[in-house]
């Protein structure tokens, strides 16, 4: 299993009588009903998107300032109690899964967008503010927030900011991290911090770079400043289809090479259109093995000019059927299918675990042949909807939660691609996080001494460790439980031998 089924170790393990004493700090802070303590109100925080893995948190506390944030932090450094930071908790690694010994600190409540400067071209968030409404505020003046995932009518800026979450137009426009020039954080001490500022850069170390995708392990996030960019005169999609993934696989690959940077470029397997479409009708090819969705955006000379660069790439890289959006309204309509894939995964399967693994895109196509000989290996159906673009890969591993067996094959299948991921030169995760969910393929990835760089950054940030403890950076316990090593004393023997 790739994640803890109890609460992991900690100072002061969970009781009543400490329950009863922090509820009662809390409330000289917030008020009554912003402090939820019983089984029934902290069940809906049990767990984010990863509902793999759940625990009930000690205590939920639901401020609404930074003031109140400021607060409950001083507390639990005072009282020492672990601090589990939640947005919209749609979150797929289980970063915000909650400690069963600590307080889960829900931001939701901090959802006002302070400022937008059409000027500058920035908007200055709270880190509730959802991520699609950030553009709906911005399209008065023709602006817009760039990267989009899935969840954006659902998730948060600040659930993106701790995640660095990408979306399909994050090839060409970037991920979290290229689109947010500032935070203000509270560290676990109750300070106020600003990383990075409202210019192009700043001097000193990139801390702002650091902070983006930590996972909530350095510090709370009460405000974003974000960049925007103008909406594009015009948008099309080019939609092929290719009867291997192989052959897509070095479409995309020939896509880059002949120095196009599309707007969006993802690929979706067999099982995924055949998927998606009963629930969206987009229009897709369900006979082709493989369909990448190719977006242009810009003026309509220019987007004119790269349809015909992309038909003509395609055509030459073995396509066997191209389509091009010839309206607005069909254009979301090819987005639709993509978007929709996690929704749709729900009308064919009881669960569905979604991986996330960053490949380089000239191995495409043979990860995506081994995920299909590992389907026979461990007896489940998995459909492949991704980021062809950037390599970033979504596996949908389809199966039943309430059968144990299915659970456990479902996580070991999952293991297997990630590790697979870091094989062929690429890394367990792009843009969903590590969390509990990806742990222990930390393992297989990064050295000790990197690890060690790891904890000393979050040292440096969070002395006690209790922000967001026992994720995203691995113990050397975990790491030789995973490789079936013996420690002793903290210590391994022969510890000058290589290991990972």
């Amino acid at each position: 299993m790739n994640a803890p089924q109890v609460a992991p170790e900690i100072a002061v393990p969970f009781t009543l009588d400490r329950q009863r004493r922090v509820v009662d700090a809390l409330r000289l802070t917030l008020p009554e009903h912003a402090v939820l303590w019983r089984v029934e109100d902290t069940r809906p925080y049990e767990c984010d998107g990863l509902s793999m893995f759940r625990m009930l948190p000690m205590i939920v506390a639901l401020p609404d300032t930074e003031a109140q944030v400021i607060d409950v932090l001083r507390i639990c450094r005072e009282m020492q109690v672990p601090v589990v930071t939640r947005g919209a908790g749609t979150g797929l690694s289980g970063g915000a899964m909650p400690h069963g010994s600590g307080v889960l600190l829900g931001m939701s409540k901090l959802n006002r967008i302070v400022a937008i400067d059409p000027l500058a071209r920035t908007a200055i968030v709270q880190p509730g503010v959802r991520n699609l409404a950030i553009s709906e505020a911005a399209a008065v003046h023709g602006l817009y927030y760039a990267p989009d995932p899935s969840s954006q009518i659902a998730c948060t800026i600040g659930g993106n900011v701790a995640e660095n979450s990408g979306g399909v137009h994050c090839l060409k426009y970037g991920l979290t991290v290229q689109n947010v020039m500032r935070v203000r954080m509270i560290t676990i001490d109750g300070e106020v911090v600003e990383l990075g500022s409202g210019a192009l850069d700043t001097p000193g170390l990139d801390l702002l770079a650091a902070f983006i995708g930590s996972e909530g392990m350095l510090g709370v996030v009460t405000e974003a400043t974000v960049k925007l960019v103008p909406k594009p005169q015009l948008a099309q999609v080019v939609m092929a289809s290719f009867d291997d993934v192989e052959t897509a696989g070095r479409a995309v690959a020939d896509i880059i090479a002949a120095g196009i940077i599309p707007a969006g470029l993802e690929m979706m397997d067999k099982k995924a259109s055949h998927m998606v479409e009963p629930f969206c009708n987009a229009g897709y090819d369900l006979e082709a093995e493989a369909i990448l969705l190719c977006e242009s955006d810009g003026t309509p000379d220019e987007v004119a000019d790269e349809v015909a660069r992309m038909r003509a790439v395609f055509e030459a890289s073995g396509a066997t059927r191209l389509a091009v959006s010839g309206s607005e309204l069909e254009r979301l309509r090819f987005w639709a299918g993509r978007k929709n894939a996690f929704p749709a995964a729900g009308r064919v399967s009881p669960d569905y675990y979604c991986m996330d693994g960053t490949i380089p895109r000239k191995r495409l196509g043979q990860v995506l042949n081994a995920i299909r000989d590992m389907e026979d290996k461990y007896g489940l159906r998995c459909a492949n909807v991704f980021h062809a673009g950037d390599g970033n890969l979504h596996p949908l591993i389809l199966f039943d939660a309430n059968d144990a067996d299915e659970l456990r094959r479902a996580e070991d299948f999952g293991a297997e691609i990630l590790e697979l991921c870091v094989a062929v030169g690429g890394t367990v995760t792009g843009e969903h996080g590590v969390g509990v969910e990806k742990i222990n393929q930390m393992c297989s990835q990064f050295a000790r001494e990197e690890l060690d760089a790891f904890f000393a950054v979050k040292r440096a940030f969070d002395p006690p460790g209790l922000l967001n403890p026992d994720k995203a950076i691995p113990t050397l316990h975990r790491c030789a439980e995973y490789g079936r090593m013996r420690v002793s004393g903290g210590k391994l023997p022969f510890a000058d031998l290589p290991r990972f």
